[in-house]
This record gives structure tokens, sequence and C-alpha cells, in this order.
């Protein structure tokens, strides 16, 4: 997964250049140093929603990675699914004048003051996955209307159009409101893929907590051929969809999702696994394009106001049977992975 950063440079510049997921710190900031950076470096202020499961990991260590490399210091802010404080949080790196801030998953509604004041302030921000629009402000975002599309058309490939679904999402992200859009196209193109039930939370602990509600819909539904696929909206789900299936017995039900990680991977990979398939961007590298474009709006370069990152579909039956894949070397047997 981990991509050269001339490719990922070019991806912005491209055309079709474009980002649930979410990930533990504090709510007052946990500190990076680089200490190359000394009295000159760029203090850069990661304002995050939630810290959780492996892809938010790997999302801020790409982030770090890129601050970093521009010898900068980065601080992260994590409001454990409190958007109120992630106002809060917010407020505090305006007042502290870091020199770029970065906000991940946030909503309008409870960030755009704060957003504007930071603007006003000569203070460069760039979104993630975040649904604020005023002018000058980066938007780096998956297509996330592209990944409901592969996941689910896999599912009904492999259904053959066909079969009674569950489906994982919540509500509150705005990447969740573009895959539940795509999810409803979805419905109507297959009519006969009958969704049977829907749930779905966002928690500090969101893996667990949907392996407990997957395991009370299997039990409403004992039988084989009760349930065809889960769809799950994100990677957190699907990993508590299939602990739930797996200890149950039942994989015949097979797992479509959206997200990928190291975490992910050992999963698909495990002996008679029910996770098929998920659509996913490089965690990683999506960390990293959000940095480098603080980067370039501190340095005055042109940004284009959408950053756009497009994703792959990663099968279970493209990954070998012998050996641990991870995201370093997906490309190896994902070919599409990567470019």
């Amino acid at each position: 997964m981990k991509k050269k950063l001339g490719l990922l440079t070019s991806l912005v510049v491209a055309a079709s250049v474009l980002v649930t997921a979410c990930g533990g710190g504090t709510s007052t900031g946990t500190g990076s140093t680089n200490q190359q950076g000394g009295e000159n470096a760029k203090r850069i202020a990661l304002i995050m929603r939630q810290n959780v499961g492996t892809f938010s990991a790997q999302y801020i260590n790409g982030v770090k990675t890129e601050v970093e490399k521009n010898g900068g210091e980065l601080t992260v802010f994590n409001a454990d699914t409190d958007l109120a404080k992630m106002a809060s949080n917010l407020d505090a790196a305006v007042n502290q004048k870091f020199d770029g801030i970065l906000i991940d998953h946030g909503t309008a509604e409870a960030l755009q003051q704060g957003t504007q004041k930071a603007v006003d302030r000569k203070i460069p921000v760039v979104l993630f996955d975040t649904d604020i629009n005023i002018p000058g402000v980066p938007v780096v975002a998956q297509d996330d209307n592209k990944l409901a599309e592969l996941s689910l058309e896999k599912l009904a490939a492999d259904t053959n159009g066909k079969g009674s679904i569950v489906k994982i999402w919540v509500a509150g992200f705005a990447p969740m409101e573009k895959r539940q859009v795509t999810y409803e196209a979805f419905q109507k193109k297959y009519p006969d893929i009958k969704e049977i039930a829907a749930f779905g939370s966002a928690t500090n602990n969101t893996a667990l907590d949907t392996q407990t509600q997957m395991e009370a819909i299997l039990k409403k539904y004992p039988n084989k051929g009760d349930i065809t696929a889960v769809w799950a909206a994100w990677d957190e789900f699907a990993k508590g969809a299939t602990r739930a299936i797996q200890q149950a017995g039942r994989t015949e039900i097979k797992v479509y999702s959206i997200d990928l990680s190291d975490e992910d991977l050992q999963m698909i990979q495990a002996e008679n696994s029910p996770w098929t398939a998920t659509a996913a961007v490089d965690p990683s590298n999506i960390g990293r394009i959000h940095a480098q474009t603080v980067f370039q709006k501190i340095k005055g370069e042109q940004v284009p106001d959408n950053v756009k990152l497009n994703p792959v579909l990663v099968k279970q039956e493209d990954l070998p049977k012998d050996k641990k894949v991870t995201m370093g070397d997906l490309s190896q047997y994902v070919q599409e992975w990567g470019k």
C-alpha cells in the first residue's frame, strides 16, 4: 500500500485526482515532534472525530510521515466521536496559532464556524471526508460512490443478483451518506436482492459492538440460506460481522466491505474466511496526501478545492494461499493497487 510520493503528487494534479475511515489519542492532543525541524518547524494540527481501528492508525502514520518529511511537528486531537469536543479542539488549534490544520471526518454543522475562523486568521486548512464548503479550503476525499459501487457490484455478481442481505451502515458521516446514495441505486438495480436487516453505530468499540449486533441477527435468521451476504460500509463493521459469522459457523454468508488495513488483510486471508472482497484506498497514502496538501497551502502553491482518490477492489480470490499479504506488498497481487 505504500506508494511513492511522486505518484501521489501526480494523482493530486491529474484530472481524476480526488477520501470510515475513522481512527485513540487524547482530546487535548498528542504531539509528535521532528527534532530536525528546530525552531522553524511548521506546527500541524490533526483534528479527528475519532481514532478507531487499524485504518485510522495507518492514516495517522501517513500524516505523520509526510509532516516529518517536511520538517514539521504533528499534534493529534481526538474527539472520541464527540462533535462538540471536535469543535472545541479546532478552536484550540486556531487559538494556539498552528501553521496548518487538518480536519478528519468533521461536519459543517459542528466545524464550519471554526474553519472559517482559521481561514480568517490565514491558517491553511485541509479537510478529509468533511462536508464543509469554503472556497480555498481543499477537501481530500475518497470516491465514496465508487467504493460502494465496486463492493456492491461484486456482491451482485457473486449472488447472481439474488438473495437476502444485511446492511451495516451508520448515518451522520459525509462518506457514509454518499455510500448510502449508491446503495439505494443498487437496490433499484437489483430488486431480487432483498435487505432483511440493517444496523450500525460508530462507537469507541465499533468492531466489538458490531459483532454483538450481528450475533443477534444470526439468531434471528438461524438457517442456512436465510442470509446470503453482508454489506459493510466500513471495515470496522466488516471485522465485527466476520467474527460473528465465523464463531457461529455460518461461513456460507459472505461479507463485502469498504476500506482496508493490514489487520483486515489477515482476516480476509484466514482459512474459510467469509470476508470476500473490499473496495479501498490506501489509508497511509490518504494521510500522506492530506498532509502534503496542507504543506502546499503553507507554501502558497495552487491546490484544487477537491482532491479525489480512486479506489480499487481487493478480492479474496486474488490473494495467495501460501503467504500472508500486507498493505506494503499488496500491489504484487492486485495489479491496479497504487496506480
